[in-house]
């Protein structure tokens, strides 16, 4: 079996090494071989490189493939167990300056496999990252779905999301649209990623963008676990109303 990541540049501990360049993860939720979800997402990526390399910048590319992952994704769903494959894309996703999110939809909705890669992630894990969210279906009546639901999961995670998001439904892949769209996203994540925003928000002020409550790095703040909800949220039973 291929490995789920797929580094530019060698790598300690999962994460790609560098001295000079940013760091760009793209995530795939392609299952296909070959995949239009992949493809489209390393599009997006190629270009953030070559207009990087115009400014004289280096971009180095992971690729978190998550179809490799799918076994790890759902343990952690259930149980929150974080296998070494999960772990390692983990790591990568710490480490990016930006991010390329690429996920096919099914039935009105991104795939389930996307949605609950996101979901066993750290609340805090990827705030301010500037992120790029791209899509693929048979049919441009799933266009919306980006905008609609895709971006507000992103919003819960605080990302920073480019304008521009790109969609690709088939007949879209021989059209010069679907390129002057990637051409403006890759060109607003790269603006991003020169700003610093993310590593701004991390170093000066940090304490006020983490998640309140829920967070997978063990940010919570105290609990009452003795509520009636919070008993019945671990498996016990609310205490009845005296009569």
């Amino acid at each position: 079996m291929n490995s789920p990541l797929n580094d530019s540049t060698p790598t300690t501990n999962g994460v790609a090494e560098q001295t000079v360049g940013y760091r760009l993860a793209v995530v795939s939720a392609g299952t296909s071989d070959p995949s239009s979800t992949r493809m489209l997402a390393d599009r997006i990526a190629d270009r953030v490189r070559g207009l990087a390399a115009d400014r004289d910048e280096k971009v180095l590319v992971s690729v978190i493939d998550l179809r490799e992952l799918a076994t790890e994704i759902s343990t952690a769903l259930v149980s929150q167990l974080i296998g070494p494959k999960l772990t390692r894309a983990i790591e990568v996703l710490g480490a990016a300056d930006g991010i390329v999110a690429s996920a096919p939809v099914y039935k009105a909705a991104p795939s389930g496999l996307f949605s609950s890669f996101f979901h066993v992630l750290d609340n805090d894990l990827l705030i301010g990252k500037p992120v790029v969210l791209a899509a693929t279906a048979g049919t441009a009546r799933h266009a919306l779905v980006i905008d609609d639901q895709m971006r507000s999961l992103f919003a819960y995670l605080r990302t920073l999301t480019v304008p521009t998001s790109v969609f690709a439904a088939s007949e879209d892949w021989n059209s010069g649209d679907l390129g002057t769209r990637i051409d403006r996203a890759a060109f607003e994540l790269l603006l991003l990623i020169e700003s610093g925003f993310s590593h701004k928000i991390k170093s000066d002020s940090w304490q006020h963008y983490q998640h309140e409550y829920g967070s997978a790095g063990g940010t919570e703040l105290d609990i009452d676990l003795g509520t009636d909800l919070m008993q019945l949220a671990t498996g016990g039973s609310a205490a009845r109303p005296r009569r």
